[in-house]
């Protein structure tokens, strides 16, 4: 049986990546989903039916041991590496998979779900360019309080959501709220829709934001 040997300074290099929708080169759009600790691919792949637009394409990269990094999105990033920029590295493959298709970044969404989120909303924030949209479901920015925040690039007007419990036990509204202040000054258009009670999962109304994201995206 082959096996797949881990880089300990890659850790994710070499996962699977599924894929799902539409076939890349008749694609209308593709989002990149990112599934959160203990979570897989797989998992991602069962939303992208919720979301139901099978003009889309679906890429949603594995992480090794269901785990982008073994601590809190909040502890010191240096305590968070490799996985942080090994999961970094996951979401630009993916992204380039789809831009090779002939998929711009006009049409890619960037959706990430608890870990996953962070993860992409981070590397968002890092690579700030005009996307087709941003999706940042149970998370924000990585890192402790005290992180330098001077990202450069600029969204120029990618329609950014962030939707969160208020009362989250891994994701702090305060964190969440910084995000989307970091994501306005980006250059992102923001809707930030905190839900009130909610536990640490995805409603419907954060379906319905993210189709609206990809509708629009597909209309420019």
């Amino acid at each position: 049986m082959m096996t797949t040997t881990m880089n300990p300074a890659d850790p994710h290099a070499g996962r699977p990546m599924l894929r799902g929708g539409a076939p890349l080169e008749s694609a209308r759009g593709a989002m990149i989903m990112v599934h959160g600790r203990g979570g897989d691919a797989a998992g991602m792949m069962g939303l992208a039916r919720e979301l139901d637009r099978a003009e889309w394409a679906y890429l949603a990269p594995q992480a090794a041991g269901n785990t982008w990094y073994p601590y809190g999105f909040m502890s010191p990033i240096a305590q968070n590496e490799p996985g942080i920029t090994s999961g970094m590295n996951a979401i630009s493959r993916a992204i380039a998979e789809a831009e090779d298709a002939g998929i711009p970044a006009e049409r890619i969404v960037l959706l990430g779900f608890s870990q996953g989120a962070c993860l992409a909303t981070e590397f968002a924030a890092r690579h700030a360019r005009r996307y087709g949209g941003v999706a940042a479901l149970s998370g924000g920015v990585i890192g402790p309080d005290s992180t330098p925040r001077d990202y450069a690039g600029s969204f120029d007007g990618t329609p950014v959501f962030l939707g969160c419990s208020d009362v989250d036990g891994h994701i702090p509204a305060a964190r969440v709220r910084e995000s989307a202040e970091i994501m306005r000054r980006l250059g992102g258009e923001v809707d930030l829709r905190l839900y009130p009670g909610m536990g640490h999962t995805i409603n419907l109304d954060e379906v319905e934001a993210v189709r609206a994201i990809m509708d629009a995206a597909t209309r420019a």
